[in-house]
Parts: structure tokens; C-alpha cells; sequence
């Protein structure tokens, strides 16, 4: 009797186009893992609602830059301690509060010798879920948590309440000399006061709102309303804030956002290179290596070979144990003069050479004939050869070239 076959025996899991589908997306959701883990911090800078120049939301500056450039003057966005002895334009720097992470207030490190407008922060707020480029605010932001170092430790914020429409005006000895801005609604005006900083904007009831840190270029807003995308959108307000960095702008300079205080400085790192020129090149010469690598497993070259016996049986069996045994015990090299002994034997008995020949006189006449059909070498120098072999490489150089000598002798090879 037979078994049943079982059912299902010998069927494929997965046929092989399905095999290669899921290898290649492994592959690219690996890949898209490294790359996004490398420029997540730049890729999500769009959609946090925070105070500086890549938000997009209320508290943003975004809006602020667009208008700079629709203005016609140049704007950079400074991701790096800036060249010493640079003057012109205006190098605008949006602190945050100590809460968010990477942010800082070393102001004074960034290395601008012009004009310097540093903007408080305000508003505390969070993404609306329904956009996420957009800010829903919370509350207003606790004086504790505002930014704290550098010139900043000075500096104390007063706000006052409801909403109001201030009217600004520049005291004398400041840039603003002589202007007057009247901004729309501002919501609790925020105001600063630091001891023997210089007054450059007030408003009706000479509190400051704008002062310069002195024996320096540098002036602080205490108001963000003034200049963010919330404020702007105002005409009021943006006609304010464009008389505002027309009169801090040192000539025709960029107007330059700082964001390395907001912890989007350049940094290098090894997954950044990987993906940067030059190293870029690297990276694709590696990615092409293992994309050939892979073709090659997928295909199967050459016949499938068959799972012996654990215990094989037979003469190759013996022969194959019987040169392990020689190898582990480190005598290949003393089987040469044997194996030559072995060649000139046979040859002897190939060619009907005198039985009454051995040793030497043997080794004679096999030269002698073998000069007479042209063989290559002589058995003389075959067997000096073979009596100084010290190591296996030898021992097949030898035993090649005496293969060789005998079938030439015996006209096995034509």
C-alpha cells in the first residue's frame, strides 16, 4: 500500500513575482526610514506652529518674509554663525520661549557687526488639528518661560490689558527719530523694561516697546504682534512694520532671519552626508552593489545540488577522508617524490620501457624518449622537484606539471 499524497505538498508560498514585490518594498520603506530619519527636523520646521520665519501659523514670521521680498530687497535665511565684519542690512532674531526644545538666546554669538532686531516671543499656542500649518493660541506666554539668556536676562515684559490700537513714536538720538506708527488692534500690548537700555519706541503712556542694548546695535521689540503673520495681516500693522525695518536697515543689505537659536543650525551628521554631495556618490555606488548582489541571488545559475548522505558511502567517500586525514595531519607536502614514483611508473608501463630498468637508469631512458616526442621538461627534474616540496602550494605546482609530463609522454592530450 501507498500513502496518500498530502494535499498542498510540494506547492510554493509565495510565487516569485510576489517574492520580488515584497522584497522591493522592504527595500524602499527601508530606505524612505533613513532619509526621513535624516531631514525630519527640516521637513517638519513647515508645519510646527512656532515664532520664527519657516512658520506658517499666527505666530509666525513667514508672512513677514514674504513681505520683505515682495519689497524687492534681499532675504536670507541664516542657518549659520554669520562672516565677522558684516554691517549692512538687518539681521531680524526670533528667541523662543525656554519650553521649546533646541532653543536658545546666545545672541550676541551670532557674529553681526550691523543692525540687529530681536523679537520677543508672546503667545503660547498650539496645531490646529483640523490644518496643520496653523496655530490655535492657548494662552498668553508666562513671563517666567520667556528667554532668559544672553542680553535677554535684563529684560522684564509688562503687558497691558484688552485690546488696544497703540500709537508708537521714535524718540530722538534712535533711528526711529521723528516716526510715528499707528499699527491696528494689538492684543494685551506687550511692553519691556531693562535697567539703562536706551528707548528707541514708546507708546502714549511712554512705556518702551522697542529699546536698544547699550554699547551695542542692538534692538529688542517686546511686542511680536508688530511683525508676525497675525499682525501683518492688517494693513495698519504692515505698513508699521515696513517703516519699522526701513528705518533699522543699515543700506542696501539682505534682511537676514536667524534660526539657529530656534535649533535649525546646519549640523553634520552621518546620515545627512550619506546623502550630500560628494559623499552622495558613495552612497549610490553602495546602493548599486547591493542592488546587483540581490539580482544575482534572484536568479538561480547552474544545476540544484542534491543533499547527500550525512555518512557517505563508496570509493570517493574513502578517498575524500583519507586526504582529510593527510591534511590534518600536515603531510601533503611528503606525498610528492611518491606521486612522482606513482607517474613514472605508469609511464614506464605505457610506454613498454625494459623491465630490467629502475631508479635512475629507468629515469634516463623515459628523458631520453621524451625529448624524442617532445615533452616538456624532464622526470629527472620532476623528481628533484618533488623531493623539495615544503608546502601544498608547491605540491600541486608539481603535481600539475607532472600530470602534464605524463600525458605528453603517453599521447593521452593532442
Amino acid at each position: 500500500m501507498s500513502e496518500a499524497p498530502v494535499e498542498g505538498a510540494g506547492r510554493q508560498v509565495f510565487s516569485p513575482s510576489t517574492a520580488l514585490a515584497l522584497v522591493l518594498v522592504g527595500v524602499f520603506a527601508f530606505c524612505a526610514f533613513v532619509t526621513l530619519l535624516a531631514y525630519a527636523p527640516d521637513l517638519q520646521r513647515s508645519v510646527q506652529c512656532r515664532a520664527n520665519v519657516y512658520s506658517k501659523c499666527a505666530i509666525g514670521f513667514e508672512g513677514l518674509s514674504d513681505l520683505v521680498r515682495e519689497s524687492g530687497a534681499a532675504t536670507v535665511i541664516s542657518r549659520t554663525k554669520l562672516p565677522a565684519g558684516r554691517t549692512e542690512g538687518l539681521l531680524i532674531v526670533t528667541p523662543e520661549d525656554t519650553s521649546v526644545r533646541g532653543a536658545d538666546s546666545n545672541i550676541t554669538g551670532l557674529g553681526f557687526g550691523g543692525p540687529t532686531l530681536v523679537v520677543l516671543p508672546k503667545w503660547e499656542t498650539r496645531v490646529d488639528p483640523q490644518h496643520l500649518t496653523w496655530g490655535q493660541k492657548v494662552r498668553l506666554l508666562d513671563p517666567a518661560a520667556m528667554p532668559k539668556q544672553d542680553i535677554l536676562v535684563a529684560v522684564k515684559v509688562a503687558r497691558a490689558s484688552g485690546v488696544a490700537r497703540p500709537v508708537l513714536n521714535g524718540l530722538a538720538g534712535t533711528p526711529l527719530q521723528g516716526l510715528t506708527l499707528t499699527p491696528g488692534p494689538i492684543e494685551s500690548l506687550q511692553t519691556l523694561s531693562a535697567k539703562d537700555w536706551i528707548p528707541a519706541l514708546t507708546d502714549g503712556a511712554g512705556n518702551v516697546v522697542l529699546a536698544q542694548v547699550p554699547s551695542s546695535n542692538v534692538y529688542v521689540l517686546s511686542d511680536p504682534d508688530l511683525l508676525n503673520t497675525q499682525g501683518l495681516a492688517n494693513l495698519d500693522t504692515l505698513g508699521s512694520a515696513v517703516t519699522l525695518l526701513r528705518a533699522l536697515r543699515v543700506g542696501e543689505g539682505p534682511v537676514m532671519f536667524d534660526v539657529t537659536l530656534n535649533g535649525y543650525q546646519i549640523d553634520r551628521n552621518a546620515l545627512k552626508l550619506m546623502f550630500n554631495p560628494p559623499f552622495l556618490a558613495v552612497t549610490l555606488c553602495i546602493a548599486g552593489a547591493l542592488a546587483l548582489a540581490g539580482l544575482q541571488a534572484l536568479f538561480r545559475f547552474g544545476a540544484v545540488r542534491r543533499t547527500g548522505r550525512v555518512f557517505a558511502l563508496g570509493k570517493e567517500a574513502l578517498t575524500d577522508n583519507s586526504a582529510q586525514l593527510i591534511r590534518m595531519a600536515g603531510r601533503e607536502a611528503k606525498m610528492a617524490p611518491r606521486y612522482a614514483a606513482l607517474t613514472r611508473s605508469a609511464v614506464s608501463k605505457a610506454v613498454a620501457a625494459p623491465r630490467d630498468l629502475a631508479g635512475e637508469p629507468l629515469t634516463q631512458f623515459l628523458d631520453r624518449l621524451g625529448r624524442q616526442r617532445g615533452a616538456q621538461g624532464s622526470l629527472a627534474e620532476l623528481e628533484d622537484e618533488a623531493g623539495r616540496v615544503g608546502d601544498r602550494k608547491n605540491l600541486l605546482g608539481v603535481a600539475r606539471r607532472l600530470y602534464r609530463w605524463r600525458l605528453e609522454m603517453t599521447r593521452e592530450r593532442g
